[in-house]
């Protein structure tokens, strides 16, 4: 029998489920009810913790069936999901120049908006498997689907990125 705690075993899973949260809602207020809804439902949930096999799996499956559902309830209200998802650091160091930063500035913005236009699943499989180092067991434990469907949908994901990423660094040339 596992003994689990909330505060070592839950709590800490809250940065990944912020960064799920934010991936698949694009917005990060609505990130932060996510993960505070996730943990919510875990507490409520502690009679059957001894039967979870991953806590984390059981967390980032919660987390991403509420973001899902606050998304699609804001599709149906015709609320526009905003897209204020903070920026990734630039690179500060004494060798990298203002125009280098600001290039390096754009492409992370580029990427960023291709993989928010990605489909769901594969947005979601990418960042977990990316930005997670998720296997591909957890993640189709947490999306819900076969291991084969995750390779495929990161793989097309990829491909996607990739294609459009490559479109537009040659616009105009």
């Amino acid at each position: 029998m596992k003994n689990i705690c909330f505060r070592d075993d839950v709590l800490p899973l809250k940065n990944k489920l912020f960064r799920l949260a934010l991936r698949i809602t694009l917005d990060k207020a609505e990130a932060e009810d996510v993960v505070q809804d996730t943990m919510i439902k875990v507490w409520n949930r502690r009679d059957n913790w001894e039967r979870i096999e991953s806590m984390e799996a059981f967390c980032m499956t919660i987390c991403r069936n509420i973001a899902l559902d606050k998304v699609k309830a804001a599709a149906r209200r015709n609320i526009a999901i905003d897209d204020n998802i903070s920026e990734a650091p630039a690179d500060t160091s004494y060798e990298a120049n203002p125009e280098e930063q600001a290039v390096q500035r754009d492409r992370m913005d580029t990427v960023k908006r291709i993989m928010d236009s990605l489909p769901e699943k594969q947005r979601s499989a990418m960042h977990l498997r990316d930005f997670e180092a998720k296997s591909y067991k957890e993640i189709a434990a947490i999306l819900d689907i076969t291991e084969e469907q995750v390779k495929i949908n990161i793989f097309r994901a990829r491909q996607t990125i990739k294609q459009k990423y490559a479109k537009t660094e040659s616009y105009g040339l």
